[in-house]
């Protein structure tokens, strides 16, 4: 087993008592002379599932390399459950799972992993626990003898997680987990995620997919141009990026242009749209004034305003591979 205790002890534990899990303080780092981070905080929460999002030259890989201690900091300090990121026994809680793929390719799924949990400090009989229940948890049980460069792109994905995970971290830090693999395999992947998290483990991830940092988890952190410029959950993003407006779709008839300036059309759609501050006062107004100009509207769709608005409101651009 992963843990020695349930999860539902987990859970109970986390809710009664929050423990901080990551402690970022004041970083500070600069390369060449061009700042790469500016003065950054953040405390996550023990059970958080947490999203860094950011695009490319934002200061995501420089932060993500700090947190593992991989980044000799300018100024600044990072903590793994109150203890230095320097000292080694704050390393053993954490796991570590890069975008590229750590894997040995001419060694088994089984061989990988006991690589990598010697490497970890495993041995003995909790070595061969460990390898077990991460080949069913990856559900390669029945492809442990198999090279790992035979697998599929989903497959050596599931098997690097694994290998991050074998000595029990209680913070897994994962970046771009699910880049290059097909649906189904990310959907395994979140599901791995899922059961890790249930289990007590903080999540936290840099992902260039927004559905996954909108739907796998509970709090999102932007990083624009060295500093965190955002950071909550996303109603909350919401709330303080987009405010109220709605963006209605309609589909109207009568008319062969708008007479009114706030309803354009949506050429993608082939509808008219309208983006509405106060959805409860403006939309009766709206189709009032529809009716008035002889439109009559046969259709009308409301859209919440989702992640990747925040997004390009806060940085004004898309996020790139």
């Amino acid at each position: 087993m992963l843990s020695l205790q349930s999860p539902s002890r987990l859970k109970h534990e986390i809710a009664a008592q929050p423990e901080v899990a990551l402690e970022l303080v004041s970083l500070c780092k600069s390369f060449s002379g061009r700042p790469a981070l500016r003065g950054v905080s953040l405390v996550v929460l023990a059970g958080e599932r947490v999203a860094l999002l950011g695009p490319n030259g934002a200061g995501k890989t420089t932060l993500v390399r700090s947190i593992s201690g991989r980044v000799r900091l300018d100024s600044g300090s990072v903590s793994l459950f109150d203890v230095p990121v320097r000292q080694p026994r704050a390393l053993d809680k954490l796991g570590v799972v890069p975008q590229e793929l750590a894997i040995y390719g001419d060694l088994t799924a089984e061989e990988n992993l006991r690589v990598f949990g010697r490497m970890h400090g495993l041995r003995g009989n909790y070595l061969r626990e460990q390898v077990e229940w991460a080949l069913e948890w990856i559900g390669l049980a029945d492809r442990r003898y198999h090279l790992a460069r035979t697998f599929s792109g989903g497959m050596k994905r599931r098997i690097n997680i694994a290998c991050g995970v074998l000595h029990q971290p209680r913070l897994l830090l994962l970046d771009e987990p699910t880049v290059g693999v097909d649906p189904q395999s990310r959907q395994r992947i979140f599901d791995m995620l899922n059961q890790l998290h249930q289990l007590g483990t903080t999540l936290m991830l840099t992902t260039h997919h927004l559905d996954e940092a909108q739907t796998q988890c509970d709090r999102i952190v932007i990083v624009d141009h060295g500093n965190i410029i955002a950071d909550g959950a996303l109603e909350k993003l919401i709330e303080e990026t987009l405010g109220q407006r709605r963006r209605v779709t309609l589909r109207i008839s009568g008319w062969s242009h708008s007479p009114l300036p706030e309803v354009q059309w949506d050429a993608p759609t082939e509808s008219w749209k309208a983006d509405l501050q106060d959805i409860v006062a403006d939309l009766p107004a709206l189709l009032h004034a529809i009716g008035q100009h002889g439109g009559s509207v046969s259709h009308l769709e409301i859209r919440e305003p989702n992640l990747h608005e925040v997004f390009l409101q806060l940085t004004g651009s898309e996020l790139r591979e």
